[in-house]
């Protein structure tokens, strides 16, 4: 079911679940977007609940405020979610989190407006930046990038097989005097680049992903949010990620599998559960959208949803 504004919140109901929302809990929704996860926490909280999202768009924080002006129990923060940690202590809440939930990646808001540089099929000025306020453009950043790093991001971050074949074109035309400035520019000179397609995907959908990740430092704004998460939370306390690529996932799952294992010994040391001290369980399975809602957004058929909640 869509959301008051029109857009399908993906895995909602799944991520509801697994919350496991208390009406009087302190919930954290890390990337508010258009507000339709928050919208359905807030619709299970009770009187004594409070929500905190926060976002790095200007423009999603602005319809959260809009459409939540009337709600006491509701504050949005424009910014990382590398924040939320000193949000959450200047509250008195460390410790006391009953859930934070993430939806990883871009915003289909974001991805429709082709004045954000994100979209592989609409044109525009090629920005990609999250928050278009703040930090390094993706056309500003090819234009100084050299090839080996250019070609080291798209290796890294998109998995791009061709990817040196795309930097050394991107330097090439720099050098000549027109540098990639648009996204419809970016996605033409890709495609040049390869010798053949993949059934059913734009030959451009690596380098964007690659590029975007790198401008808006999305990797290493999760790990360092992953390891605050435990201080956050309370006993009993879930995280929820929803992430859109393999890379994401890799962290994720990684993360919790660390905290739900505790500290490392040598495999022939003989150590007890309390002195191991995980302080994670792992919640269930991986968890991907299913058949329906596939049918209505295509958007969530790459979408997987991990959870793991806080021990005593």
């Amino acid at each position: 079911m869509a959301d008051d504004f029109g857009h399908h919140p993906v895995l909602l109901e799944e991520a509801m679940d697994a919350l496991a929302i208390r009406e009087e809990g302190i919930y954290i929704d890390g990337t508010f977007g258009r507000g339709g996860h928050s919208g359905a926490i807030l619709r299970r909280l009770g009187p004594r609940g409070r929500l905190l999202a926060l976002d790095k768009d200007p423009e999603a924080v602005q319809a959260g405020l809009e459409r939540f002006a009337a709600e006491s129990r509701f504050v949005v923060r424009q910014g990382s979610f590398t924040a939320m940690e000193q949000l959450v202590r200047e509250r008195g809440w460390q410790g006391r989190v009953a859930g934070i939930l993430l939806d990883l990646g871009v915003s289909s808001p974001q991805l429709d407006d082709a004045r954000r540089g994100f979209s592989l099929r609409r044109d525009g000025p090629l920005d990609m930046r999250m928050d278009p306020g703040s930090g390094t453009s993706a056309a500003r950043w090819l234009a100084g990038a050299g090839e080996g790093e250019i070609a080291r991001v798209l290796r890294e971050y998109g998995e791009e097989r061709f990817a040196r074949r795309i930097a050394r074109r991107i330097v090439a035309r720099r050098a000549a005097g027109r540098p990639v400035e648009s996204t419809a520019q970016l996605a033409e000179l890709v495609a040049a680049c390869m010798p053949r397609r993949e059934p059913g995907k734009d030959p451009a959908t690596r380098t964007f992903q690659a590029i975007r990740i790198h401008v808006n430092r999305e990797l290493e704004e999760l790990e360092e949010l992953l390891r605050q998460v435990p201080r956050m939370l309370a006993p009993g306390g879930r995280l929820a990620v929803i992430s859109f690529h393999s890379l994401e996932d890799r962290l994720v799952k990684r993360f919790m599998r660390n905290e739900a294992r505790g500290d490392r010994y040598p495999p022939d040391l003989p150590v007890t559960l309390e002195q191991v001290r995980p302080r994670m369980r792992l919640v269930g399975r991986a968890i991907r959208a299913g058949a329906a809602e596939l049918a209505r957004n295509q958007r969530a058929r790459s979408a997987v949803l991990r959870v793991a909640e806080r021990l005593p």
